[in-house]
């Protein structure tokens, strides 16, 4: 099974670490034909407008669309949460994916100095458990379908959820050593 992580701005190199930690060696996505050598992607977090740009430029939007309604499992975190959405709240210059049916809301919790750590509990499918959640400017998702199933909440705000084959979390799994979110997706692509 090859898991990409897209590699064009944002917190790459802990998601390609968290694989390799799981016994999956990563593919690192940079153009078109790294997306043939995939089974699944992740988008990682960074800044959605420099992403956004990023992927037109190297051609790697409409290619990751059409992997994604294909049937490739597509997970994004922060900034790829708010790329995979439908609707972002905000006027903003982010030009999303438009796969999953939620709408966004970007730095829901305010700016860099308002980041904080804490713990959230996540429902893994068949039990839910206590996992620790790392949130850098993060959005939150202020509406979602009935498709939509809702995997986390924090202090009521929903942070993390599942429609099909995607998966978004507002926060960052990445920054913590815990591999319990990685290995959820990997399964989503088995």
């Amino acid at each position: 099974m090859n898991i990409g992580v897209l590699d064009i701005q944002g917190s790459v190199e802990e998601h390609f670490q968290a694989l390799k930690n799981c016994g999956v060696f990563p593919v690192l996505v940079k153009t078109t034909d790294d997306l043939k050598k995939i089974s699944g992607l992740i988008i990682p977090g960074g800044e959605s407008t420099t992403i956004s740009k990023l992927l037109d430029r190297f051609g790697l939007k409409n290619e990751i669309i059409k992997k994604v309604q294909k049937g490739m499992p597509a997970w994004g975190t922060c900034a790829g949460a708010i790329l995979l959405a439908k609707k972002i709240t905000e006027n903003s210059k982010v030009t999303n994916l438009n796969l999953m049916d939620i709408e966004i809301s970007r730095n829901a919790y305010g700016r860099q100095l308002d980041s904080f750590e804490t713990e959230i509990v996540f429902d893994f499918g068949n039990k839910k458990e206590k996992i620790p959640a790392v949130f850098i400017r993060a959005p939150r998702i202020i509406k979602f379908s009935k498709n939509t199933k809702i995997l986390s909440r924090y202090n009521n705000d929903i942070v993390a959820a599942k429609e099909g084959g995607l998966l978004v979390t507002t926060f960052h799994p990445e920054m913590t050593s815990d591999l319990r979110v990685h290995e959820y997706f990997l399964d989503m692509c088995r």
